[in-house]
């Protein structure tokens, strides 16, 4: 019975598994999937890839996928290396591709992760950006991609084969990995040694041309054509799915961020009166049932402040409004915990959770702990003008509807009167 596989064949790792399937002998159902058209993520497919990425191999019910990389929605950086692995202990004759001795097989594994974690990803450090984002060419990138070629040279320097004289897995690895940018003008002739090793690898790997080479020109005219940069852009433009309701501060806080970064939301408001937040589709998406929780094209996401790191991270044209400085980060990140743990957890310990379940406001040690949260933020506000320093941060964000709930919950004339650098600050001003 056939293996089902699920591909793209301008993807290198997917180009990896149909040279090696070949080569043990395995028939293949080749499934192409058209990205474009959203086939990756049709609820069929989902049922096989919960992260609807390629390749995906299916053996009769035994399922091995690829993990998505945060460039690209279809380049992918490991497993298909675990599908290599797996063909050849499953279905070889022998085990000559993926030696059982334990010395021969670490040299062999040794070898994919070479490419996984630093040929193939430095790959796509350097190349996923210029064809999918239009970005400029980084120098400092591409140093290292060829750092990397230098590394595989001295590795092939007295071998024939990448994990020795003999070709196995790590070979039909690496040889997509190779092909995928010299397609497109990479000068894989200043590593001689490289250069041997690939001429002899397309000269006795099985179809060499027609499932790989066939493959590495479609990756080529995405690279000239630019249809990379439109798929993505074509993908920023779908909404982001946000399962809220208007009355949460933490849903607000979400919606002005989101708003900040012009980032389109689908408003899915959520009863949680009515259970909406304990349905079997949520909890797949959010196993705490909270809200707000995103969708953003399969990937869920709870927790407000995660959500707007990572709106920031992902869709941000900059890093102002969260910056890559660690030290910078770092304040805004302990302001983000402030506010969770201290500011607004005041709120619903004085104000929400006792009104909501006895009517009445909450005891005086819930006060004073409100009070002395205030305090620190009025402190924190001394002598700068936002809360992580002298730019507006989602900490800002977070921390200004936290302030404006307990605003309107009753203390405004208590904000304003007793901690003046907080009423006076312009996000609380405006978001109450």
């Amino acid at each position: 019975m056939p293996i089902d596989l699920y591909y793209v064949p301008a993807s290198a790792p997917c180009r990896s598994v149909l040279l090696a399937a070949n080569a043990i002998g395995v028939e293949v159902n080749l499934k192409q999937l058209d990205l474009r058209k959203g086939e990756h993520l049709t609820p069929e497919f989902l049922k096989i890839n919960p992260q609807h990425t390629v390749p995906t191999l299916d053996d009769n019910g035994f399922r091995l996928t690829e993990r998505q990389n945060e460039i690209t929605i279809w380049m992918p950086i490991l497993y298909s290396r675990a599908i290599l692995g797996y063909l050849a202990e499953q279905h070889a004759n022998d085990d000559s591709l993926y030696p059982k001795d334990p010395k021969k097989r670490a040299v062999v594994n040794q070898m994919l992760y070479f490419d996984a974690t630093t040929l193939w990803q430095r790959t796509i450090n350097y190349y996923m950006p210029i064809v999918f984002e239009g970005a400029e060419p980084d120098a400092a990138k591409y140093s290292k991609l060829e750092l990397g070629y230098e590394i595989l040279d001295k590795y092939l320097e007295d071998h024939t084969w990448a994990a020795g004289d003999h070709l196995t897995i790590a070979d039909f690895s690496l040889v997509a990995t190779v092909s995928t940018i010299e397609v497109v003008g990479f000068d894989i002739s200043k590593y001689p040694n490289v250069s041997k090793w690939f001429a002899q690898a397309k000269k006795i790997i099985p179809k060499y041309e027609e499932l790989n080479h066939a493959g590495c020109l479609k990756f080529k005219e995405m690279y000239e054509s630019g249809l990379g940069k439109n798929l993505l852009s074509t993908n920023h433009k779908m909404p982001i799915d946000i399962y809220y309701t208007l009355a949460s501060p933490p849903c607000r806080t979400v919606l002005l961020v989101a708003k900040a970064l012009k980032i389109e939301l689908n408003l899915k408001v959520t009863d949680l009166s009515k259970g909406e937040h304990r349905t079997p589709e949520f909890l797949k998406l959010n196993p705490q049932h909270a809200i707000p929780t995103i969708d953003d094209n399969g990937f869920g996401l709870g927790e407000s402040r995660a959500i707007l790191v990572y709106l920031v991270n992902q869709y941000g044209k900059d890093d102002s409004l969260y910056p890559k400085d660690p030290k910078k980060r770092a304040v805004v990140d302990q302001r983000l915990y402030f506010d969770i743990g201290s500011l607004y957890q005041g709120f619903l310990s004085y104000y929400l959770v006792p009104i909501l379940n006895t009517g009445s406001e909450g005891d005086k040690a819930s006060l004073e702990k409100l009070e002395e949260a205030l305090r620190i933020l009025d402190n924190i506000l001394n002598g700068q003008t936002w809360v992580a320093g002298n730019n507006i941060t989602i900490a800002d964000y977070s921390i200004a509807v936290s302030v404006s709930s307990i605003e309107l919950a009753g203390r405004r004339s208590a904000v304003a009167t007793s901690y003046p650098l907080v009423a006076e600050h312009p996000p609380f001003r405006t978001s109450s």
